[in-house]
């Protein structure tokens, strides 16, 4: 029954033209085809098993999808009539996502053709799609025919280097003859290290410091570069650099880290299918040259490089090349127990470039600000006298003094050096190392000219993603804070998510890691690189089902940490209840049964007994220790339960029945556990000293029964209200905060965290110039300056897990079931805005919605993708003249008042909405 307040206007039918899923205009048929990960007509793909997605197409017919069917086939020929490899026939069905590859099996080097139709609500057929492709890369060890080659590198201590490590940088070459001419040439390609490639002196690609970073003694990754234009009939030469990279450089900030690394090493292997059929192979072996007597004199992830033009080699990756005083490169069989498979996520690539805002020069110095803390390197343009040194140091932030401040930088030297040759201007990029900075400084360039912002550029780098959502409000300080979450998020996916960019750390720590994955989805395309570096977590999981502090683990200590191992349980059920895959299900479901195995041996009577970083950084700790006051016992009994409730879902959803209902009695046993050691009658924490992220883990993990959730929830507002209405919380408690305030009804007070602008706040950093989120809360003060800690990264992404929160509550966009098949809109707009809007890319389509008020006039826009359906829930107190405007049919919505929520309720099919009402 409708509020007799409440008037309902059914305005004409969706204009089509301003509901967007698909880019082609008029389309008729599925688009947007993707395979697994959301891989688009993919080279060197890595999966001989794929799974299927597309979107339905836009029209006024097609609501949803009744049936499907989809053709896999050897070639585009074949296809529709003859698909030879897979012809799914008609399969009624509503799923147009993650469809099981079924057909015949696919090998090596395979290029694959496909296509699809789809069937609407009314069993009406669409036409075929356009035809997709993916070709896979080399799958097996033995598919490579050539060696590992390299260069013994000596240990020496020379200029930008540390503690006496340094593998020298290789050059390696090799010419050869290739008859007839080319149709079709792939070269397969890895190191252990990181390499550029050129063929005929031509870059093989963009990609930076390739093949990347992963368990090296487990797996190394390979790329798949498509080179027909590179290489020609008659003489050809193929050169690559090498560089130590993550393999042999130094990691962690200790020696023991690092010592003993051996030399970098390459493998090739080109092959080339000529128009007369026949095939060429040419691969890595002794019959290579190579010299270390290159213009790269070192490159360190952590201490920059150095480039001396003295040792620049000519044309060394052309034909014709005098290789005569190189030498004979040594050789290593393929170990077959280190799997080499093709990268299973995009490489690194340079994103943005970015212009100085302003240039400052002070003795024989000159400062340029970027006005952006970014990752990555600087495009250099700068004139030199002959034999002159340029060096370039870095910095996030100035001293208030002016002073460059890189004691965050801790022992990464973190400069590069380029020494001239010649007098004139230089051109010139590092390529083995990348830095976290907003401020260059250069010195030793010729004095004689005066700075300008033409001599530098930011070239910001990071894995190859694109972006998957966006948010704005009414409010400038929000708006910076997303910006500054988009930037971390920038700054710490390089190949995999490390804690910082710019200290001697940058490793792939796991509790920032399982805080930060919901929010990095909805900001950016970053699905496969998830599932990439999950892959990495199963390989480096300990014997007995520990999950180390970093993964890769450099650090190879054996320990573990609650809170940080739990990503194994964590980040792969927010991956499907994101994308709605359950293979990310499927290949960590094991790794999740042994976490919790090992989270059960480090407990007694479920009581965890086991190491906990803890509620790191929290701001206040009354034990003055960098883990917080929250018990680590406390904590890891929390995480305990909640892995074994993450675990027993997971089972449901794969379909094991039994060992869900076994995982869910272990997670109630931990539970009751829980609160019978640390809670009271009162919902009060005993035993233990009480703090905002007690209440939090025992509120967001539902480890209380109901008769003590409303008495904790109050507990925890007091708890806030005890600390002037801030939070008190670190690295665990505080992405739990907006979820539990919003769940207990104190939305209102989480809107008032939010929007705080003293310390400790987000807006705080914000208000002392932060351009990236912090890892303290105060890592600087214009009052005080920095933090004197030298663990102070000034881009720390952790902290900006409430982005999950202002796409979530704020715009109002949620899945009420995996991958957004049922999506929530369900904004709660409160002062101080004026209207918030945000989309997000769904592998249905995109979500989109804004609100606004203008006087007393509420408006929101949703858009709701083809083959889905949504609720939408608006916050009232009384409402006259409600207006709505959107569906395919006046029948694709209904309206519910619901009073006693104080709540408007629209159940809405696909379609573009407006509701308008005046708040009274």
């Amino acid at each position: 029954m409708v509020n007799k307040h409440i008037q309902i206007f059914l305005w004409g039918l969706l204009i089509l033209s301003v509901f967007v899923a698909c880019k082609k205009e008029s389309v008729t048929e599925p688009c947007s085809l993707t395979v697994s990960e959301g891989f688009v007509n993919p080279l060197g793909f890595y999966d001989p098993k794929p799974t299927f997605s597309w979107k339905l197409p836009v029209a006024e017919d097609i609501n949803s999808q009744s049936a499907y069917r989809l053709l896999v086939a050897s070639s585009p020929e074949l296809l529709p009539d003859k698909a030879d490899l897979w012809d799914s026939k008609k399969v009624p069905s509503e799923q147009s996502a993650w469809i099981d590859y079924a057909g015949a099996p696919l090998g090596s080097r395979q290029k694959v053709f496909w296509q699809v139709m789809n069937w609407n609500q009314d069993d009406s057929p669409t036409g075929w799609s356009d035809i997709n492709t993916f070709e896979l890369g080399l799958l097996k060890n033995s598919d490579w025919k050539g060696e590992w080659i390299g260069l013994p590198t000596a240990e020496e201590k020379v200029l930008g280097t540390k503690d006496n490590i340094i593998h020298r940088p290789q050059y390696l070459r090799k010419s050869f003859e290739l008859p007839t001419d080319i149709i079709r040439a792939r070269l397969y390609i890895t190191a252990k290290g990181v390499f550029d490639v050129r063929i005929n002196g031509q870059d093989v690609s963009d990609d930076v410091m390739p093949p990347g970073w992963t368990p090296y003694a487990e797996r190394i990754e390979t790329l798949t570069y498509d080179v027909a234009d590179a290489i020609r009939e008659g003489q050809n030469t193929i050169g690559v650099e090498l560089a130590a990279g993550w393999y042999s450089g130094r990691l962690g900030w200790e020696r023991s880290f690092w010592k003993d690394t051996p030399s970098p090493k390459v493998l090739c292997q080109l092959e080339v299918v000529h128009q007369d059929g026949s095939q060429s192979v040419i691969t890595t072996d002794e019959s290579w040259k190579g010299t270390t007597n290159g213009p790269i004199r070192t490159a360190e992830i952590y201490d920059g490089e150095v480039y001396d033009a003295h040792y620049e080699l000519g044309q060394w990756s052309k034909n014709g090349y005098d290789d005569q005083t190189w030498s004979k490169v040594e050789s290593e069989a393929i170990d077959p127990k280190i799997r080499l498979e093709p990268k299973r996520h995009h490489s690194i690539k340079p994103k943005i470039y970015l212009s100085p805002k302003e240039v400052k020069s002070n003795d024989n110095t000159t400062v340029y600000d970027l006005g952006q803390n970014m990752v990555g390197v600087p495009h250099l343009k700068v004139p030199m006298k002959k034999g002159d040194t340029l060096k370039v140091r870095f910095a996030e932030m100035l001293s208030p003094d002016g002073a460059f401040y890189t004691e965050n930088y801790r022992g990464a030297l973190s400069t590069d050096y380029y020494i001239a040759k010649e007098s004139g201007v230089i051109d010139w990029m590092p390529k083995f190392t990348f830095h976290g900075f907003r401020f260059i400084e250069l010195s030793g360039f010729d004095q004689s000219k005066s700075p300008s912002k033409n001599w530098v550029r930011g070239v910001v780098q990071h894995s190859d993603f694109e972006s998957n959502g966006s948010f704005s409000s009414s409010h400038e300080k929000l708006n910076q804070l997303q910006s500054n979450i988009v930037w971390g998020l920038r700054g710490n996916f390089f190949d995999v998510p490390t804690d910082c960019p710019q200290r001697d750390e940058r490793l792939g720590w796991t509790g920032d890691a399982q805080v930060f994955g919901p929010t990095s989805l909805f900001n950016a395309e970053v699905y496969p690189f998830w599932a990439s570096w999950l892959q990495s977590v199963r390989e480096s999981q300990y014997e007995n089902g520990g999950i180390p502090f970093v993964v890769p683990d450099v650090l190879k200590n054996n320990k573990v940490s609650s809170g940080w191992g739990d990503v194994c349980t964590i980040i792969p059920w927010e991956m499907y209840r994101y994308t709605g895959d359950k293979s990310i299900l499927e290949d960590n479901y094991e790794m999740m049964k042994k976490w919790v195995a090992h989270h059960q041996m480090n407990a007694e009577s479920f009581i965890s007994n086991m190491n906990s970083f803890a509620d790191w950084l929290q701001p206040f700790p009354e034990t003055g220790d960098n883990r917080g006051d929250t018990s680590p016992a406390l904590i890891g009994t929390a995480f305990f339960a909640y892995s074994a409730k993450l675990t027993a879902q997971t089972a449901q959803t794969l379909g094991k029945t039994h060992e869900s209902k076994e995982y869910w009695e272990l997670y109630q046993k931990v539970a009751q556990a829980f609160d019978q050691q640390f809670f009271d009658s009162d919902g009060q924490v005993v035993g233990v000293m009480p703090t905002q992220t007690t209440y939090l883990l025992a509120l967001a993990f539902d480890l209380l029964p109901e008769a003590k959730k409303e008495k904790a929830g109050k507990n925890l507002v007091a708890k806030i209200n005890e600390a002037d209405d801030h939070l008190r919380t670190g690295f665990l408690g505080t992405p739990l905060l907006a979820k539990v305030l919003d769940e207990i009804g104190e939305t209102e007070l989480m809107y008032q965290l939010l929007f705080n602008e003293t310390y400790p706040s987000w807006f705080y950093s914000i208000n002392q110039g932060a351009t990236t989120i912090w890892e303290r809360w105060n890592s600087y003060s214009k009052e005080d300056g920095f933090n004197p800690q030298r663990m102070n990264s000034l881009n720390h992404y952790a902290y900006g897990a409430i982005g999950q929160w202002m796409y979530e509550r704020i715009a109002g966009i949620s899945p009420l079931e995996a991958g957004y098949k049922k999506i929530s809109i369900a904004p709660f707009p409160h002062d101080p805005l004026s209207s918030a809007a945000a989309s997000v890319n769904t592998i249905y389509g995109e979500v989109k919605s804004a609100w606004k008020i203008i006087g007393k006039e509420f408006t929101l826009h949703a858009t709701v993708p083809p083959n889905t359906a949504a609720k939408i829930e608006l916050p009232i107190s009384n409402v006259g003249g409600l207006f709505v405007n959107g569906g395919f049919a006046k029948d694709n919505y209904t309206v519910e008042i619901s009073k006693s929520l104080n709540a408007l309720h629209f159940e809405v099919g696909p379609g573009v909405y407006q509701i308008n009402y005046s708040m009274e």
